[in-house]
């Protein structure tokens, strides 16, 4: 998913280590939808249908829909597999873990003169972040090492000693173990480098990535009906974040050759990212005639305050020349894991919709079904880092960077649709669901990135005497890159990655 061109500035690392890119603010917004088992047997489209607690996290006006409470709780587990081919080479990797979608209650407000309203809390994961890729190949196309000489380049670094000591979360650890080294012929203070990798007789390339965590979102909403025709709402939600990435990216020296100073390198990193959001949901509901609804949903981009904790290691075995060193930052040494803290604003969404209600009166009992589809934009390349205040006046570095880092994403990604769509039948205490949903390509296809994701889901429901029960399997399709590593002055490939994945969901409920 890292998804731009290096450029100078994100490479200004000298003093201090950021491990922000362009690929966190994607990942911290293009995710599918979470919800109950029923919404998300309906392919997820609850921007009009309206009567479900997982309204509260898509158009907060469906809650007007209430004439009674609801205790909801929703378990679910995940099980995802990935295949990647990189230069050629075809590699499968998988991860199961539990989840959890909206589970809360909805409390009726009650109400007078053809005006009523309904409120509810609930907690819903908004994200997964777990998953595991794994990739391979052989290639004499560049090496990870020259990312390290291009900061070196872009720095118009020539001394040694600034080398070895300024860049401790990479490109020092990489030149104190001789991946990459001093070219001969030079003076102290005028020194060139290069790279020990022997490129051009090929290297084989491997990278694990590790990942965990999701988003979290706890909400507050409220809704009024008027006269069962229009429906209006809110909600204000705190997205709770975690991420943790373990990832090692290695290179082997693809012939035999024992006497050409370089047999392997590894470069082993370790992020760590927190912090708390705030967001808030509105949304109204229209239905001009008896069976049709009509929704319009806003929500506002999520302000996030993060926290990055990052560690680097390198090992490099450059065989008779200096053999195995390991080098990790505090043997510069600085202190580690570097911690930088940062704001994050996320994209904004735009929901509209529209549902069919098969026999619709006030008594949901009696009605026969419906269908519903809603039609999404995400503006992806909104999306901005910004310094904290708690950073003190943060230097001039920083905020160079974080301005740089924001144009990056404005280059590499694009607004994009998001379809969903699905529909149920009733028969008497016993539902059957289908959906689909299709979420579009955020990229700007800057060097061959292309990705979307697409969604089947199927349920049951069972209805009766105040008591719920929905269970839903939802498989997921996915496309997408994912480059080790991106250069500004060799050429460099990326992964592919095609994802599936299976989510079983189970709702149950309590009439209150």
């Amino acid at each position: 998913m890292k998804s731009i061109v290096f450029i100078a500035a994100i490479l200004l690392s000298a003093l201090c280590s950021f491990s922000q890119e362009p690929a966190d603010a994607l990942r911290y917004s293009w995710y599918t939808q979470g919800g109950t088992a029923r919404q998300q047997a309906v392919g997820g489209a609850m921007g009009s249908l309206g009567g479900e607690i997982s309204a509260t996290f898509v158009n907060p006006a469906g809650l007007g829909l209430y004439r009674t409470g609801d205790f909801v709780f929703t378990p679910g587990y995940n099980f995802l597999s990935n295949k990647s081919t990189y230069f050629g080479r075809k590699e499968k990797d998988k991860k199961n873990y539990f989840n959890f979608g909206t589970t809360g209650f909805v409390i009726d407000g009650g109400g007078r003169n053809n005006k009523w309203h309904a409120y509810s809390f609930a907690i819903n994961r908004a994200a997964n972040f777990g998953n595991n890729i794994l990739y391979r190949g052989q290639t004499n196309q560049s090496s990870y090492s020259q990312k390290f000489l291009e900061e070196i380049r872009n720095g118009n670094i020539k001394d040694a000693n600034a080398v070895a000591q300024n860049y401790p979360f990479g490109t020092s650890l990489a030149f104190n173990t001789y991946w990459i080294d001093t070219i001969a012929g030079g003076s102290p203070g005028n020194f060139q480098f290069q790279t020990r990798a022997p490129i051009a007789t090929g290297l084989l390339q491997q990278n694990t990535i590790e990942t965990k965590g999701g988003i979290t979102e706890i909400a507050l909403a409220g809704s009024t009906n008027f006269n069962n025709k229009l429906l209006i709402g809110g909600t204000i939600a705190l997205p709770i974040l975690y991420y943790k990435r373990e990832s090692t990216f290695a290179e082997a020296d693809a012939t035999p050759n024992p006497n050409n100073k370089f047999d392997f390198a590894s470069f082993s990193e370790n992020l760590t990212t927190n912090g708390v959001g705030i967001n808030i949901r509105l949304g109204l509901i229209y239905k001009p005639t008896e069976f049709v609804r009509l929704g319009l949903a806003i929500h506002s981009p999520s302000y996030y305050s993060l926290t990055d904790k990052y560690d680097a290691s390198v090992t490099t075995n450059t065989e008779s020349y200096q053999g195995e060193l390991t080098q990790r930052p505090s043997d510069i040494p600085v202190e580690a894991p570097a911690v930088f803290k940062y704001s994050l604003l996320t994209p904004y969404h735009l929901i509209g919709s529209a549902s069919y209600v098969l026999r619709e009166v006030q008594d949901v009992r009696k009605q026969k079904g419906f269908l519903t589809a809603d039609i999404e934009y995400v503006n992806y390349k909104f999306s901005s880092f910004h310094p904290q205040d708690a950073n003190n006046n943060p230097d001039q570095t920083t905020k160079d960077y974080l301005k740089s880092l924001n144009k990056a994403i404005d280059k590499a990604y694009k607004g994009a649709f998001n379809f969903r769509a699905g529909g149920e039948l009733k028969f008497t205490t016993v539902m059957v669901r289908l959906g689909a949903a299709y979420y579009g390509n955020p990229y700007k296809n800057i060097n061959g990135e292309k990705g979307n994701r697409v969604q089947l889901s199927g349920g049951l429901g069972y209805r009766n005497k105040g008591v719920f029960v929905d269970l839903t399997y939802v498989q997921t399709f996915s496309k997408d890159v994912h480059f080790p590593y991106r250069l500004q002055y060799s050429a460099y490939s990326g992964a592919t990655v095609k994802g599936t994945g299976g989510n079983v969901l189970l709702t149950v409920g309590l009439k209150i």
